[in-house]
């Protein structure tokens, strides 16, 4: 005679057997964001007016070129998918991230807040300075210069350029705005003491004879990263950029690109310190 307790250690068994596939059907599939995106056909990616040369809109066709975008256009062929651009703004990125408006950012500097909802890859694809752009015949050799209260340093709203101007010029006068071009009128209208860039946009609005560029000491790299969704399913999503970066960057291939778009748009990185590399 079988015993209650064997009985009852068979259906124990039994349901544990039943239970396994369940289980492993509901845990996350790594590769559930990258399914997505293939799926969709599309790689939603931000694009900026007035942020030449990574990102250039033809005003006569509405298309798009630019570094940013020829780096983003090599990773949706590497999903096998086509770009789908929407327009968009720095500060804006987090909450299109949440709203499922972009599948990936490009350029952006790791940040906290938004580190909250967003994951940040370690490696980044190259690495500029931070620069300021001044009235021609006004250049800064230190931050320090520009930490006064009679001076007023103009930023984009939410961008990392405004956490930097905050952190280093808590005297002078920071004036955020919502874009490039409404930053650059300040300098032009002398409503502005200095406008913080990236070196290389600094460099590339430079050539339009609108301000004067200086790296201040002490000198500030900056990392220009990829960013996704924080979600679940995008462990294989993440491993697969940064497979993709460390290609770029171990073969030479982000800092050629990066130096064909330089010469390309006239931008003469001689002011850059003889130890910089990106």
């Amino acid at each position: 005679m079988i015993s209650l307790s064997k009985i009852f250690s068979a259906a124990v068994v039994a349901l544990s057997l039943l239970a396994a596939p369940m289980t492993a059907s509901a845990q996350d599939n790594p590769s559930a964001v990258i399914d997505q995106i293939r799926s969709s056909g599309v790689l939603k990616v931000p694009v900026m007016t007035g942020e030449e040369p990574g990102y250039i809109k033809d005003p006569a066709t509405g298309q798009w070129s630019g570094f940013y975008y020829e780096f983003l256009g090599e990773i949706a062929a590497e999903l096998g998918v086509k770009l789908e651009p929407v327009e968009t703004t720095w500060g804006n990125l987090a909450a299109d991230f949440q709203s499922n408006k972009i599948d990936i950012a490009i350029g952006v500097n790791p940040n906290p807040k938004r580190g909250l909802v967003v994951d940040y890859l370690w490696e980044p694809l190259f690495t500029d300075a931070w620069a300021v752009l001044t009235p021609p015949g006004k250049p800064v050799k230190t931050w320090a210069e520009l930490n006064d209260p009679a001076k007023t340093v103009v930023v984009q709203k939410g961008s990392t350029m405004q956490i930097v101007a905050e952190a280093l010029l808590p005297k002078a006068k920071i004036t955020p705005v919502e874009d490039r071009g409404l930053a650059l009128m300040e300098l032009q209208t002398n409503r502005a003491d200095a406008v913080v860039f990236a070196v290389f946009d600094a460099l590339q609005i430079s050539n339009q004879k609108v301000g004067e560029v200086s790296v201040p000491e002490p000198l500030l790299r900056n990392p220009a990263t990829l960013a996704v969704a924080r979600k679940p399913g995008n462990a294989g999503y993440i491993n697969f950029l940064t497979n993709w970066i460390q290609q770029q960057r171990s073969l030479g291939q982000a800092q050629g690109k990066l130096q064909r778009a330089w010469e390309a748009r006239g931008i003469d990185l001689s002011i850059l310190p003889s130890n910089f590399s990106f």
